[in-house]
Order: structure tokens, then C-alpha cells, then sequence
């Protein structure tokens, strides 16, 4: 069985029964494997939480390199949309609250510090791109807990909207 089938099967066995069930008996059986064979892959519950934290960071990552916008803030804006439209959000909140413990979201706090600083020096307004990439943490974060608050016509309107806020101001 591959890694990403581990994975997929402790984050599925995450969203149906919650973080106390994450075991790594429970993901096993999940999976059809043996405990071993789990083993193999993942050394202990906490090696297997840090795999799932590192994939969604480079799912993320890959959604941001995927956006066509010249600008990393365009970017970030349609790789946020990409991943709320997609349903993403759901993996992210069970891994993220499943983890308990500090350590294991050190790769997500290292990658917010990189998604949030990288090249903000390069955009033509630097405070409205760092203004733009938090509210897209705003509305990542409460779609996540209310994903039907927004409409495809909500989402539309939001993302135009916050790429306006990147075009400088006419002189």
C-alpha cells in the first residue's frame, strides 16, 4: 500500500469519528493493512500526523506554483479559492485539531511564516498584499467551519474584490 493511501485513510478515519479515534491500529484496519505494514511507513501516531501536516502544506504549495497570476499574492488569492471550492478545508481542520500537540504544527507555523513573507517585498504595495493574504486566512478559516456560508457568487465576488485591492491606486 502506498503513503498516500495511509494518509488518506487516517485523515477519512479523522473527518468520520474524530481525533480520538486516530489510533494507529484504527488507520491500519482502515487502510486493510496490518499494523506492521503501517509500521513501515509511519514509525508512531505522531510521525504519521507530521506526514499528514507536511502533505497539506505541499498541497497547498502546489495549489499557489498552479495559479497563473504574475504576483505571489494573486497567486495565494487563487490557490486560497482553489482549496475552498475543492473541499480541501475539511482535511486541513481535522489534521490541524488532531495533532494536540505544539510540536507536530511546527511545519505549518514555518510554512504560514514563508507563505506570508514570500516576496511581499516585490509586490507593488506590500501592506495591501500582507492585508490581502490575511483575509484570505480569514475567509480560509471560516469557510472551514461554515463552508455553505458562501455562495460560488459570494466566492466570485470576494476574490474580485481582493484582487482589487492589489491594483495600485491611480496617482
Amino acid at each position: 500500500m502506498r503513503r498516500d493511501e495511509l494518509l488518506d485513510a487516517a485523515e477519512d478515519l479523522l473527518c468520520d469519528q474524530g481525533s480520538t479515534a486516530l489510533t494507529l491500529a484504527a488507520v491500519a484496519d482502515r487502510a486493510g493493512v496490518s499494523k506492521g505494514g503501517l509500521l513501515y511507513h509511519f514509525s508512531s501516531k505522531e510521525a504519521l500526523i507530521r506526514a499528514m501536516v507536511e502533505r497539506l502544506i505541499d498541497d497547498f504549495d502546489g495549489l499557489v506554483t498552479a495559479q497563473p497570476d504574475p504576483t505571489y499574492t494573486e497567486r495565494y488569492v487563487g490557490a486560497t479559492l482553489t482549496a475552498i471550492r475543492s473541499g480541501r478545508l475539511r482535511r486541513w481542520a481535522v489534521v490541524t485539531g488532531a495533532s494536540g500537540n505544539v510540536l507536530l504544527l511546527a511545519p505549518l507555523r514555518d510554512a504560514m511564516a514563508r507563505w506570508h513573507r514570500a516576496e511581499l517585498d516585490e509586490e507593488p504595495d506590500p501592506r495591501a498584499s500582507q492585508i490581502v493574504r490575511l483575509a484570505c486566512e480569514g475567509l480560509w478559516e471560516v469557510a472551514s467551519h461554515d463552508p455553505d456560508l458562501n455562495t460560488e457568487d459570494d466566492l466570485r465576488a470576494l476574490e474580485q474584490r481582493l484582487r482589487a485591492l492589489l491594483k495600485p491606486s491611480p496617482a
